[in-house]
């Protein structure tokens, strides 16, 4: 009597998949004509040496543990794997296979999809182009901004604190028997420094700094308190996470998120209190800002400037954003950044 095996075996004989049947060995029983064309050895070439000595190297590995657990009972499903042809050339194959025990074969079926694989590359190419670019594009515009911000801060601030030190002067000489004028210099001190203290705070907020110096822990920390002072409103900020698992980029792009997440708050949210966070959650890490103001419908401002600078954000670092709001119900901005990003 046939073997069973044999006997589905023959059924896929002109069928233009590959289609195999191998022993618990490792090396080849049967092999339709399609696997011969395709890998342009003769049945005797195929069948004298392992299956694994025409797998490429960087795939071997993972193709003996597969094969371990197809081994145990596993069923293989659409596993890929590449093979090197008799001409040398690497080809993609895509297998589904089951094992029989009580005959110790494996029953396999491959689908070639070289050109599919193919294309996959070209595009992830493209995307890898792209995404430099993008990265360059936004490290230039960092770099300008910092020079900016340091324009700011040596030669204006610098600038302003010498009228604020001269008007200084001028008051202090002035006879008591100028009170207008007098009112007028202390009105122009006071000008002065809040001109000052202005000139920083941009100069921060175009270029943070502190990010380098400090980390970005310590820099969310200064940015909630200056908010809280500028908008008598509590800012808490929370972490579970370990900073050593984002780049430079990252942390930036983190703390641009909550920049345009607390300026959304500033001018539209009505809230009473603002919670940062950042945690870490298997292998994530989220940035959370949370308000509990007079929230919005998110379909009617989804291309809103804020909520498009903070998506276009989160996509150059491979994070997803997530917003939830609801008119009443506060607003909730959630930035998800995987760890093997």
């Amino acid at each position: 009597m046939q073997d069973p095996a044999l006997e589905m075996f023959s059924l896929f004989e002109m069928t233009p998949d590959l289609v195999c049947i191998a022993g618990k060995d490792g090396f080849f029983r049967h092999v339709n004509p399609a696997v011969l064309k395709k890998l342009g050895y003769s049945k005797e070439e195929l069948f004298a040496s392992p299956i694994s000595s025409n797998i490429h190297p960087e795939d071997k590995e993972i193709t003996a543990k597969t094969r371990a657990k197809l081994l145990e009972g596993k069923a293989l499903i659409n596993f890929q794997n590449r093979y090197f042809t008799k001409k040398g050339a690497i080809i993609w194959l895509e297998w589904t296979s089951i094992y029989i025990p009580d005959k110790e074969l494996v029953f396999a079926i491959a689908k070639d999809v070289t050109k599919r694989k193919l294309a996959e590359k070209e595009i992830e190419a493209k995307y890898q182009k792209f995404k430099s670019l993008a990265t360059h594009f936004k490290q230039s515009i960092e770099k300008d901004k910092k020079s900016l911000a340091i324009e700011l801060h040596e030669e204006l601030a610098q600038l302003a604190s010498v009228v604020k030190m001269d008007i200084d002067m001028v008051s202090a000489y002035l006879p008591e028997s100028e009170p207008n004028i007098k009112n007028r210099l202390d009105h122009a001190l006071m000008a002065s420094d809040l001109l000052i203290n202005t000139i920083r705070r941009i100069s921060f907020s175009i270029s943070p700094d502190m990010i380098e110096d400090v980390g970005l822990n310590e820099t969310i920390k200064w940015l909630c308190a200056e908010f809280s002072k500028l908008n008598s409103l509590p800012c808490q900020f929370d972490t579970a996470y370990n900073e050593v698992d984002l780049t430079h980029e990252i942390k930036l792009d983190f703390f641009r998120i909550c920049q345009q997440a607390l300026s959304n708050v500033m001018y539209h949210a009505e809230a009473a209190n603002v919670y940062i966070g950042i945690k870490e959650v298997g292998n994530e890490i989220q940035l959370t800002i949370t308000d509990n103001g007079k929230g919005f419908n998110i379909q009617e401002h989804v291309n809103s400037t804020g909520l498009t600078n903070m998506r276009e954000r989160a996509a150059s670092i491979n994070s997803r954003l997530i917003i939830e709001s609801e008119p009443g119900k506060g607003t909730k901005v959630t930035c998800i950044h995987s760890k093997k990003s």
